[in-house]
């Protein structure tokens, strides 16, 4: 099944191919005619209550930069969707994010056994918890070559902890016990890349976010960014987008100089 968008005036085709990488429901985005050749790939996580189609703008237009782009559905999202309420989603957020990183390494492999990557560069990169995914991605995987942060926040822990905040704020009960709120905190803490910058090794690295959002802070990411960039020898290789104003959601803006950056610091030979 697939679908297909030409360029105007010209014969090259960007087409959307539905796939199933073992489990995970996944949109493959690519230059009809490159589909069986080695590209620079990007792994794009959506948000949450989000789904992989709602990504096909980006998807798009980096596949029209030469990118293979991969839209994944996260556990309990799109096509993997169950029947539960938002209050017990909401109770799985970390666990969804852990699962995205255990999902990546399987999608890394198949790619790789298929040939995809080969002698290019593998990109990570996603919106709100998508971007809470990406940079935990930084601090498991040294084959992930570059990274794009779309509001979400490099800060786990602290984020977590808001969010707990929050529930409590509103009187709910917590459906999780202190012990299990220890463990989810030790769980999130090997997996937070502002306590282990170490693991950034140079790779580039893209933030926007909206200071206006009230989601996910925006401290979180420009905190990070202003401290990180004192890791890197090349300043270039980090960037930080801001844009005043805007909340808790990725502008046209921010999506085409996302992709403008991945494609000068990924697709260049």
């Amino acid at each position: 099944m697939r679908k297909v968008f030409e360029k105007k005036g010209q014969r090259d085709m960007v087409t959307v191919y539905r796939e199933f990488i073992e489990e995970i429901p996944v949109l493959v985005i690519v230059e009809a005619e490159k589909y069986n050749q080695p590209l620079p790939v990007v792994t794009y996580f959506h948000g949450f209550t989000s789904a992989k189609e709602h990504n096909l703008a980006q998807a798009y237009l980096l596949a029209r930069k030469g990118f293979r782009v991969l839209l994944p559905d996260s556990m309990y999202h799109g096509e993997r969707e169950v029947d539960q309420t938002q209050e017990e989603l909401q109770f799985k957020f970390w666990d969804i994010v852990l699962a995205n990183l255990d999902e990546l390494k399987t999608i890394k492999t198949a790619i790789d056994e298929k040939g995809w990557t080969k002698g290019k560069r593998f990109v990570v990169a996603g919106t709100s918890m998508g971007g809470v995914t990406t940079a935990a991605a930084l601090t498991q995987f040294p084959w992930v070559d570059g990274a794009a942060v779309m509001m979400g926040s490099p800060k786990p822990v602290e984020f977590a902890e808001k969010m707990l905040a929050d529930v409590r704020n509103m009187g709910v009960e917590m459906p999780i016990t202190a012990e299990q709120v220890d463990e989810l905190m030790s769980s999130l803490a090997e997996i937070d890349l502002s306590r282990q910058m170490e693991k950034l090794h140079g790779r580039p690295i893209f933030f926007w976010h909206g200071d206006a959002d009230p989601v996910v802070p925006f401290e979180h990411s420009y905190d990070f960014y202003n401290e990180a960039i004192q890791h890197y020898k090349n300043p270039e290789n980090i960037r930080f987008l801001r844009e005043i104003g805007k909340d808790h959601k990725v502008t046209r803006f921010a999506i085409l100089e996302m992709v403008d950056w991945m494609d000068h610091q990924f697709n260049q030979e």
